[in-house]
């Protein structure tokens, strides 16, 4: 039986508090993460993916006793990234009840680790982010929160970390994260076709339709969208908002 397709509120944690980027860069405060996760618990999420932004860059994830609060409050499943590079610091994040956690910079500076996490607490538990930049050598993976320039190429990329072993992939374009003018799906569609894994198109989404393009036209798995779900109007109001199910179907038929 085929898998429904899942759109996934992608959210950024500074510090204590929950913003969203352009581009990686010029973060504005959206919100409290637990105000903000009690607003998604009324809708019918499929989960949540909380991506902490500074610990991303200073490798250093957010405190527990943080990640146990947010866990406690909501009620989807949530998958955190950020800082994380040894098998402890993930099981510490799934103990306290993340059901995923998402990996970008240790693919490449500790891939033993990786492969350990996936043998130890699964591959369904390990997400592979796949941060992508346009430079002047074509679209180039970046580490360290978008700061480091790997040099390698998207689909190497996403190749490499199919073959550690995780479950997902979560393919990121930096250029139109932030931008709401739509996915860069000839990138999703090239890393779709590489992999056997799932990917999750994020990085452009603005309009409703955007989501089922991703899907629809590109071939992602899921589609992830910050400021769609943040904001509303051309003055990029917060407003939390998620489309019903019936919406969902409709987008996909």
């Amino acid at each position: 039986m085929a898998v429904e397709p899942r759109f996934i509120p992608c959210l950024l944690l500074a510090g204590e508090g929950l913003v969203k980027t352009r581009g990686f860069a010029d973060p504005v405060y959206v919100g409290d993460p637990v105000n903000v996760l009690s607003i998604f618990n009324d809708f019918e999420v499929d989960e949540i993916v909380l991506l902490d932004i500074r610990g991303a860059r200073e490798r250093r994830p957010s405190p527990d006793a943080l990640l146990r609060h947010l866990a406690e409050e909501c009620f989807i499943p949530l998958a955190y990234g950020g800082g994380l590079e040894t098998v402890e610091q993930i099981g510490r994040v799934l103990q306290i009840g993340f059901e995923k956690v998402v990996l970008n910079t240790a693919i490449d500076s500790v891939p033993d680790m990786v492969r350990e996490a996936v043998a130890t607490f699964g591959s369904q538990a390990i997400v592979a982010a796949v941060d992508v930049r346009t430079t002047p050598d074509g679209p180039r993976v970046f580490t360290l929160g978008g700061t480091r320039d790997t040099g390698s190429s998207p689909v190497m990329w996403a190749r490499r970390a199919a073959s550690l072993g995780v479950g997902e992939v979560l393919l990121t374009s930096i250029d139109r994260e932030g931008s709401m003018e739509g996915y860069d799906l000839d990138l999703v569609t090239g890393v779709c076709a590489a992999v056997d894994v799932p990917v999750i198109a994020h990085g452009g989404a603005g309009k409703r339709r955007h989501l089922a393009e991703a899907v629809k036209v590109a071939g992602a798995s899921a589609a992830a969208a910050g400021s769609l779900f943040v904001f509303q109007g051309a003055k990029r109001g917060v407003l939390i908002n998620y489309p019903s199910r019936h919406q969902i179907v409709s987008l996909l038929s």
